[in-house]
């Protein structure tokens, strides 16, 4: 009997940290939540679409990247809840409306989150087309200036990724700093 034990404790050892790090599967609501999104990021303008179709080629693809993200934000956010909940000391039901009501705030911050980078990519994405303007000179100097590649062709996904990311990093230095005295 202590043999069986033994082998099941060990076998448990090993199959519960694959387990605890394997990615999550996206479940319906996490590819609802993506095609959303995705429909947001695309956007109605032309500029919003080429950016779009820039980062990501199809909107498959993007439907797959943010179902992905949207489980491990699940995961993570369940996760986070629990020890939080662990370390007030909780238990049985206390424990479970505790877990369920920080797991819900912290998916919904992720949701936030999800909406200020989409408004950052569609508002970078405008710029940049702005920034290309319509002659042949204002695009060839664009391309000069933002194209790294031999033919200079991805200039506007440079641009918008360059425009999106400084909007996010000044956005979380706003956030961040706190009020003065």
């Amino acid at each position: 009997m202590k043999k069986i034990t033994l082998v099941a404790g060990l076998a448990l050892i090993l199959v519960l940290p694959t387990v605890a790090v394997a990615k999550p599967t996206p479940d319906r609501g996490d590819k609802r939540a993506a095609k959303a999104e995705c429909k947001t990021l695309r956007g109605q303008s032309d500029a919003t679409r080429e950016a779009f179709r820039t980062q990501f080629r199809s909107f498959v693809a993007c439907v797959k990247a943010h179902a992905a993200d949207e489980a491990q934000e699940e995961q993570s956010a369940h996760t986070n809840a629990a020890k939080e909940c662990k370390a007030e000391g909780l238990h049985g039901r206390e424990f479970g409306k505790c877990v369920s009501e920080k797991a819900k705030a912290k998916e919904k911050a992720a949701d936030a989150e999800d909406q200020q980078e989409t408004t950052e990519f569609k508002n970078a994405a405008k710029a940049c087309d702005s920034e290309r303007g319509d002659t042949a000179e204002s695009r060839e100097a664009f391309k000069q200036q933002y194209g790294t590649n031999t033919n200079k062709s991805n200039a506007f996904g440079k641009c918008v990724s360059q425009k999106a990311k400084a909007q996010h990093e000044e956005n979380e230095d706003e956030t961040e700093t706190p009020p003065a005295s």
